[in-house]
């Protein structure tokens, strides 16, 4: 039996950061993943990095033009650009973490008891090997609903296998109005496929400001972007080309013909086998595993980082946990959950829709007097030069304070704009700063001064 020091499951951001830090101070890793084509995790094989990379690809393609043959002999080759870009990203993190002396295992791991797992290679063969220390970092996977003819259908894509698709669908059809949905209507929309967006909910983008997500919706339904909610999918069923849907609507049944499904209805954490209960680790009742602030499960020499804990499926968040956990390990302890500031994010739709903070309903919930900023993406130069006029920006401001509660953008390049303005929210900075600093022109955080100069 194999020991090691610190044995890491899953080669995603918080493992792989994790190992190399540990290796460098010199302890023994493992670094245990389940698939070659994995190294790296989720972000860089079959999220983050490929979606926008088919994103940069989609908008080029539109402002291209052309045919719809022509519009999909570009989207074949931005497939095959795509995975020649996740093949580099994979090979690099292979190298990077062997190099920094992390003993790297490919295999499919599952708990035997608190510090040993059995560990089946690809070869059918198997392994048991310990830890003194164990870090899951095993990620999540995309939930399929139990909609009659979903399973077998061959027209029906998840996230993952939609980026493998060649063929670009002339009719793609979504289930799942939330934001990786929204994302992939955006890029295929511009790719040139008619599309349609099926939500159960009947409110769009219901944990967004209200007046953000309906500027959303309107400019989705702009490009040519169909939007149902209170969609009830009954089932599916294939024909030669594609697949027919038969839907519930208040009005009452519905069919819908398409030429591929994608199912967007969110993701679980990834646990089917590595069964965490047989060490006695405690679940959520989401079936993440459960953390205290410091990643720690409830088996002392446990921890869980990323996707499986069950907080924002964000890379960048999956990265701080191993920043909280080397402060245990190797610092003071001082970094935590409680003290990681404000969480932005953004949706990477035509234009980016980017927030941190509260929006204006929270705000006022909590108790905060506040005031409101609005800025028309169209009043700002820098849109103009981009042709990206589309979009709203908005800021909440406590009335009494000036500080900054929430910002939410909803124009170009706004993915970047949001992270000073998640500085200026951890900073306490008042709004009368963003609002008479000097920025650079033509840019758009420019475009602050004029936001934060229309606060009432």
């Amino acid at each position: 039996m194999k020991k090691f020091e610190n044995m890491i499951i899953g080669f995603g951001k918080g493992g792989k950061t994790l190992a190399g830090v540990l290796a460098a101070a010199g302890q023994s890793v493992a670094l245990i993943e389940k698939s070659p084509l994995m190294y790296g995790g989720t972000c860089i094989n079959v999220a983050c990095i490929p979606s926008k990379a088919l994103e940069h690809s989609a908008r080029f393609s539109q402002a291209q033009g052309g045919t719809f043959r022509e519009r999909a002999v570009r989207y074949r080759t931005a497939i095959w650009e795509k995975r020649e870009l996740t093949a580099a990203l994979r090979q690099k993190n292979l190298e990077k973490a062997v190099s920094a002396g992390v003993k790297v295992i490919l295999g499919t791991a599952t708990f035997l008891d608190d510090h040993r797992i059995r560990l089946e290679k690809a070869d059918g063969t198997e392994d048991v090997l310990w830890g003194e220390r164990i870090f899951i970092n095993t990620g999540a996977r995309p939930f399929l609903p139990p909609v009659d003819g979903l399973q077998s259908s061959r027209f029906v894509y998840t996230s993952e296998t939609m980026m493998e698709l060649e063929t670009l669908p002339g009719k793609l059809v979504i289930i799942g109005g939330g934001y990786i949905g929204l994302e992939f209507a955006s890029y295929y929309r511009n790719f040139g496929s008619d599309v349609v967006v099926l939500q159960d909910s009947d409110i769009f983008l219901p944990r967004e400001d209200a007046e953000i997500a309906a500027a959303v919706l309107e400019n989705l339904e702009a490009r040519g972007i169909q939007v149902l909610r209170g969609i009830q999918v009954q089932k599916i069923r294939d024909r030669e080309d594609g697949a027919d849907l038969t839907v519930r609507t208040e009005y009452g049944e519905r069919k819908l013909s398409c030429n591929a499904v994608l199912v967007a209805t969110g993701r679980r954490p990834n646990l089917q086998e590595l069964h965490p209960e047989v060490a006695g680790i405690e679940l959520t009742a989401y079936g993440a595993v459960k953390t205290d602030e410091h990643m720690r499960t409830n088996v002392p020499h446990i921890w869980a980082m990323g996707d499986v804990a069950g907080g924002l499926q964000f890379t960048y968040i999956s990265l701080d946990d191993s920043r909280i956990v080397k402060s245990q390990l190797l610092g003071d302890g001082s970094r935590t959950t409680a003290n990681r500031g404000a969480i932005p994010y953004s949706v990477f739709l035509d234009p980016p829709l980017s927030r941190v903070g509260l929006t204006e309903e929270e705000a006022v919930k909590k108790g905060h007097a506040v005031k409101v900023a609005r800025l028309p993406a169209a009043a700002v130069p820098k849109a103009k030069v981009l042709r990206q006029t589309n979009g709203l920006l908005k800021a909440i401001v406590d009335a009494e304070t000036g500080q900054l509660l929430g910002a939410h953008l909803f124009c170009a390049e706004s993915q970047e704009l949001i992270n000073l303005l998640k500085l200026a929210i951890d900073a306490g900075i008042p709004y009368t700063e963003l609002r008479d600093a000097v920025y650079t022109h033509p840019t758009m955080s420019e475009a602050l001064n004029d936001l934060f100069t229309a606060v009432n």
